[in-house]
């Protein structure tokens, strides 16, 4: 992705807070903007909403915030909690809050095609990479011990799996022959927290040998003084993360929305890890990064969940399926109950 960068500097602070709900105390006459997000954007979005606070449309403008892990939080908005603005790990948790009426269904139509943010699949390690983990098949080998959030609660996990599904079938393999390769991925995994967040703090913890995250995850883990690096696959999956108003939001949510796309949004997000989805935005370094002067390079190979997989609508179901109501079982959730790894709820 070609990016030109003009970045206004924030200050990034509790890079590796814990997930959880934190409230903005707003004025009488402030206009107070309820935001659901997925755990890993909390500390992304603070320097967002300042700028945006810094405009004429945001200068009344405070925010209530929850985080939590994506499929949860879209569960908690379709049960009742107050929302203005969600901004999910997954296409198909913003669906299903069209589905209950709470989310216009036009609500991809955006230049962005609705997207916000922006990152790719990786692998996080300890600190000098002493097992030498640099491709898809190394996590595999016998003895690697693998961190990654469930896939039953977390959109982080869902586009793991569809990376490491993707590392077979996208390079000429069958399904039979990606489910054998996601059968030992799931045999070397010893936890599958709730949440990317809390496999991020499971890992730097101490426990694993490598963790399946976003890059901005791992960015966001170095720059708060972890010792990890992270290595960007040859092959990996392009993560795109969905925003959207509901549909009794006021003015000041829908423009805080229009904002997130905007360079200079793009830009703070740029700065904790995120790759820009819009054209336009510069960004001088990113600390953290690999190479911070060229924080974003581009895989050998990126696979999309449209070119690879269909979409989002083709692919929930098939693969991550519950199997209520009479339904088949998913091919992963299948998978997670064959190999007991059924994960953190």
């Amino acid at each position: 992705m070609n990016t030109t960068i003009k970045v206004a500097v924030a200050a990034l602070t509790g890079a590796l807070a814990l997930t959880g709900c934190s409230t903005a105390a707003g004025s009488d006459s402030a206009d107070t903007v309820d935001l659901m997000g997925y755990s890993v954007l909390e500390a992304a979005n603070k320097p967002v909403f300042e700028d945006f606070q810094n405009t004429e449309e945001g200068k009344d403008a405070e925010f209530n915030t929850s985080y939590g892990a994506s499929g949860d939080q879209s569960r908690a908005v379709e049960s009742g909690a107050a929302a203005d603005v969600v901004h999910f790990s997954l296409e198909t948790d913003v669906t299903r809050l069209v589905g209950d009426g709470l989310v216009d269904e036009s609500w991809k139509d955006t230049p962005t095609k609705g997207i916000a943010t922006s990152s790719v699949v990786v692998f996080v390690v300890r600190k000098g990479n002493p097992d030498d983990i640099r491709t898809w098949d190394d996590i595999v080998e016998p003895g690697v011990d693998i961190i990654t959030p469930n896939p039953g609660s977390s959109g982080s996990a869902r586009w793991n799996i569809l990376a490491a599904w993707a590392h077979i079938t996208g390079n000429g393999g069958s399904e039979a022959e990606a489910k054998a390769y996601l059968t030992k991925l799931l045999d070397n995994t010893i936890a599958l927290p709730s949440s990317g967040r809390d496999a991020t703090t499971a890992f730097t913890g101490g426990n694993g040998d490598v963790l399946l995250s976003y890059e901005n995850e791992a960015i966001l883990a170095k720059q708060g003084g972890a010792d990890v690096d992270y290595i960007v696959p040859p092959d990996t999956l392009l993560i795109e993360n969905p925003a959207a108003v509901t549909k009794d939001a006021d003015p000041t949510a829908e423009a805080f929305l229009k904002f997130l796309t905007t360079p200079e949004a793009q830009a703070d997000y740029a700065q904790s890890g995120f790759r820009p989805v819009v054209d336009g935005v510069d960004i001088p370094e990113v600390e953290g990064a690999n190479d911070p002067s060229d924080p974003f390079p581009t895989p050998d190979k990126l696979f999309t969940i449209d070119d690879t997989f269909g979409g989002w609508d083709a692919t929930a179901d098939k693969y991550f399926g519950t199997g209520e109501d009479g339904d088949p079982l998913g091919i992963v959730t299948e998978l997670q109950q064959e190999t007991g790894k059924v994960g953190e709820e």
